[in-house]
């Protein structure tokens, strides 16, 4: 079968079996409530939102898999999206590539999302999908960011760190998921690239790494990740905003 007459299904794959320890002590991050819902529903939801995507693969924690399918099981979801969950592995690395594996042989577009993310709006998403599907072979959301950035000697906690350089802000960018991807591509530098130590956490850095060039589309205010208390605060107030306005 020719590229052209190929079919183009996305797929997206969210790692969801870290513990989230800057959450503080509880459940792990993904299944922490925002809006009286966990953060993985609407995650998954985020992503089953746009028509692009047809299968979602939440990769769970390695002894939770069956809890994780029993809370999506409990939860509203697109009877028209497709839902697997597999195990994960010890590291966000491992377990994206668990997720990978599970992928059918018909995906050529895959996206991959953190869980913390909840709030991603759908034309973000739509955006990085048309991105990978118009021939970028890696996409990432981004924004500009608003203060001035340091590069510093690390210290100790705590102590004073001497700057070594200013970067240029115009150049820079905060990077924001979903990350969209030509499967065969990332799949090649998850297997060029082995786990070491915690192992990557950014999958377009991986694709850098093999020197394919990754591209930029916007990103979105309301993506930011979940990792502190005070970013759940905020998710909160996004999330009633949006209810009370019928957006969500």
């Amino acid at each position: 079968m020719s590229d052209e007459s190929r079919p183009h299904r996305t797929a997206a794959v969210i790692p969801a079996a870290g513990r989230g320890v800057r959450l503080g002590p509880g459940a792990p991050k993904a299944l922490r409530a925002l809006g009286g819902t966990p953060m993985l529903i609407h995650a998954v939801r985020a992503m089953a939102r746009s028509r692009a995507v047809s299968l979602v693969v939440v990769v769970a924690p390695s002894d939770g898999a069956a809890e994780v399918r029993r809370l999506l099981d409990e939860h509203p979801l697109p009877e028209r999206t497709e839902i697997l969950v597999v195990p994960g592995r010890e590291t966000r690395q491992g377990s994206v590539r668990a997720g990978l594996e599970a992928l059918p042989a018909d995906v050529t577009c895959v996206l991959i999302h953190d869980a913390a993310r909840p709030l991603v709006p759908v034309e973000t998403v739509d955006a990085v999908v048309e991105a990978v599907r118009d021939g970028a072979p890696a996409v990432v959301p981004a924004l500009p960011l608003a203060d001035t950035v340091k590069e510093v000697e690390p210290g100790k906690p705590g102590e004073p760190e001497p700057v070594v350089a200013t970067p240029e802000r115009a150049r820079l960018r905060a990077v924001q998921t979903p990350q969209g991807f030509d499967l065969a591509t990332l799949r090649r530098a998850h297997e060029k690239f082995a786990v070491n130590g915690e192992g990557a956490t950014d999958d377009a850095g991986m694709v850098e790494r093999l020197g394919v060039t990754v591209v930029a589309v916007p990103g979105h205010e309301e993506a930011f990740k979940v990792t502190r208390p005070l970013d759940l605060v905020l998710a909160e107030a996004v999330l009633a905003r949006r209810r009370a306005t019928d957006a969500y």
